[in-house]
């Protein structure tokens, strides 16, 4: 079904708790699309310095380039088209462009571990005492959900899979997209940092391609690694898209929110509302500039753990509930996996608003997530005429696809 953790936390704790999971994912989604929308400027301004031109206004110490908006509204517009056509023409895309990410990430990666030094590792740890290196900890810690976040993506559109594609499969791809993500990061951390000491790199707009290029005086292989960073970014962006266009539409059609976000085209059988919806919020975010890019980041991360600390408690909910509900792919240990996962995603939370943490919000954080947060609210009350309109019976069915005595939603009066 589409929007897997919508469904999950609605099946655990009902129709309020689904919205909060649900928005809150989506805008997790969302904040990974403008960050790919703004570093897609970045990354080929470094390949091309001249379209650092026609400044327009700064944001902190950020120069916001009309060259760069042109950029990111054209690919947002060209990732919409994309995932307006249908999953087809969106999944093929993705395939043709994981396959070249993987070969150029193959080819960087044996360069500088082949080519590296151990000795550029150390020291492991910025700053001598152990304060500093717990504070150097927590931040990264917080930024995980965000960098982690691709695998979740994959129930989004599970009602799309190729027919005879087993959901059981679909678990088992998940946890092959912890594995590998996992395996992609500690190689390029390692590749980067062998090829130069990691000190040196700290400082750097792009870190990766620095290393190579100052390590092997090779702009060929510092460009691989800026093709390499280009294509990813268009994999994940495209990915991260149709998630979260899946997760609005889910909520869209179950009417929790308004709707016409649950509307479908004619032809191609896509959310339209929830997609060009999607590509304005990127649009908009994208003109914040490379400034927020790590706002992006940590927001992003904060409303994914909102999320899962969500659908961790609906698992351990759902074993409660119902010990018998047909699940295809059967957790192991399920129970204290749940519980970790909600304990550790709720740290996350807890550790960026705690005033005294070294990870709290910043104050363009807070704006952005007081921003969506109230964006939030306005969907909550505007839909509240439309989630009258329909039984729980009739909601249920739509969300979880069980069949109800009927086929069609039976309307019934808001008296």
């Amino acid at each position: 079904m589409t929007g897997g953790e919508v469904a999950y936390s609605y099946r655990a704790f009902g129709t309020s708790k689904a919205f909060l999971v649900g928005w809150f994912l989506a805008f997790g989604y969302l904040a990974v699309s403008a960050f790919e929308a703004v570093s897609i400027g970045m990354v080929l301004s470094y390949l091309f310095p001249q379209l650092d031109t026609w400044p327009l206004y700064a944001i902190g110490d950020w120069t916001v380039y009309a060259s760069h908006l042109l950029l990111a509204f054209l690919f947002t517009a060209l990732i919409t088209t994309v995932n307006l056509l249908g999953v087809g023409v969106a999944m093929r895309l993705q395939v043709i462009l994981t396959g070249l990410l993987v070969t150029c990430t193959l080819l960087f990666v044996a360069a500088g571990i082949g080519q590296g030094s151990p000795r550029h590792l150390v020291p492991h740890f910025a700053g001598g005492s152990l304060t500093e290196t717990w504070k150097g900890i927590l931040v990264v810690f917080v930024m995980a959900p965000f960098m982690f976040v691709g695998f979740d993506t994959i129930p989004q559109a599970a009602e799309e899979r190729a027919p005879g594609q087993p959901a059981r499969r679909l678990g088992l791809y998940i946890i092959l997209a912890i594995i590998g993500s996992t395996a992609f990061y500690i190689l390029v951390v390692l590749a980067a940092g062998m090829a130069t000491p990691w000190e040196d790199l700290v400082k750097e707009k792009l870190p990766t391609a620095t290393a190579f290029r100052s390590a092997f005086d090779s702009p060929a292989l510092a460009n691989l690694v800026l093709f390499a960073g280009v294509i990813g970014l268009l994999t994940s962006w495209n990915g991260f898209f149709l998630a979260g266009t899946r997760v609005l539409f889910s909520l869209g059609r179950a009417r929790i929110i308004d709707s016409r976000f649950g509307q479908v085209h004619a032809v191609y059988g896509t959310p339209v509302r929830a997609t060009i919806f999607s590509g304005v919020v990127t649009a908009v975010a994208a003109c914040l500039g490379r400034g927020a890019l790590l706002a992006f980041v940590n927001v992003g991360s904060f409303c994914i753990s909102v999320a899962f600390v969500g659908v961790a408690l609906s698992l351990l909910r759902l074993r409660q509930i119902a010990p018998d509900l047909e699940r295809p792919c059967r957790l192991p240990a399920g129970k204290l996996v749940a519980a970790s996962a909600a304990v550790g995603s709720l740290l996350v939370v807890l550790a960026m608003v705690i005033p005294a943490s070294p990870a709290v919000l910043k104050p363009i954080e807070s704006a952005i997530l007081a921003a969506l947060c109230l964006c939030g609210i306005v969907f909550w009350f505007s839909g509240s005429n439309q989630r009258d309109t329909i039984t729980e019976d009739d909601r249920a069915r739509l969300i979880l696809d069980a069949p109800p005595e009927t086929s069609q939603p039976k309307t019934i009066s808001n008296q």
